[in-house]
């Protein structure tokens, strides 16, 4: 049986090279005596990294022939989880010596009993903290930001960029990079809803379990390693498709159907003029380029989810 602070760490890797290897040094140099038992998702990778650390101690390599996305891959990983505990973990992150110590420390105080989700201070290559928590988005906010107005005034956005996040509190949702998650929260909720292929899936869990009554931390007084963007820096016109087709999945989930049709029309309509505006602004072809390239995909994706209901 084991003990109430014991963890299982799940990773999902898609093509993150060195970054998983680095990963599970960290996780096996500082995890321990928590974690239990690592859990690698290889979603297709095609960069030969799943094998670099096939057969090392602690590790359960489940390979995927196909990129199941990230919630999908989250849910097969954490079925082979046993802990009372689970922490998922991107590839391009890392522990440092505390950062669970802290972390478990923090989340079996009988004070913070209903606190279901924890994240902690992300820190950089420079060591900058990472601005890594939210407000839960609304259609407003969705709106404004498609308009880019959110560049200007922070605090209409549902990014918390306005607070430097160098103290503990509550908030409505923490990034996924580091997602630490109470199992009985994890199985409550049936694990993350597999319809976002990969974007606003935490966003989707945070809200539901908030909505269930747990609430969740940002934890100042641990720290963990962020490098940022990650593998999906490859393939930036696709990762801009992925973005807006799960934000307009969860308006259409989480809003009134007026509040989804702004988003959606917003999305659509607006925000390509916005988004090309600013990068001829900064002189940057490519992110023009890529803009368009993102919104051939998501018209294109559009009939099959309104016609059959695809949402991948």
């Amino acid at each position: 049986m084991a003990s109430y602070n014991n963890v299982d760490v799940i990773v999902v890797n898609w093509n993150a090279g060195h970054q998983l290897h680095n990963c599970m040094v960290s996780i096996q140099k500082n995890g321990m005596p928590y974690v239990v038992n690592t859990i690698v998702v290889d979603n297709g990778s095609t960069d030969g990294s799943a094998e670099t650390i096939q057969n090392d101690q602690n590790i359960t390599v489940i390979h995927s022939e196909t990129n199941l996305g990230f919630g999908k891959a989250c849910n097969l990983g954490a079925q082979q989880a046993k802990s009372n505990y689970l922490l998922f973990l991107n590839p391009d992150a890392a522990l440092y010596s505390e950062t669970l110590t802290n972390a478990l420390a923090f989340m079996q105080d009988p004070i913070n009993q209903n606190i279901g989700i924890c994240g902690v201070q992300l820190v950089d290559e420079s060591g900058h903290i990472s601005k890594s928590c939210s407000r839960f988005p609304t259609s407003t906010s969705f709106v404004l930001h498609a308009l880019g107005l959110d560049r200007v005034f922070p605090k209409l956005s549902h990014f918390m960029t306005e607070w430097n996040h160098k103290e503990t509190r509550e908030v409505d949702q923490v990034i996924g990079a580091f997602f630490l998650v109470r199992r009985e929260l994890f199985t409550a909720l049936n694990g993350f809803d597999e319809r976002f292929f990969v974007y606003f899936e935490e966003v989707d869990f945070s809200l539901r379990a908030s909505q269930l009554g747990w609430n969740s931390a940002y934890l100042a007084q641990a720290q963990a390693f962020h490098a940022g963007g990650g593998t999906s820096n490859q393939v930036k016109a696709r990762r801009l498709f992925y973005l807006l087709r799960s934000r307009i999945l969860f308006a259409f989930k989480h809003f009134s159907l007026i509040g989804a049709g702004m988003v959606l029309l917003s999305t659509l309509f607006i925000e390509p003029v916005s988004r090309s505006i600013l990068a001829l602004f900064r002189h940057s072809w490519s992110t023009f380029k890529e803009t368009w390239s993102c919104y051939a995909m998501l018209w294109q994706w559009l009939p099959s989810w309104v016609l059959k209901g695809c949402t991948r």
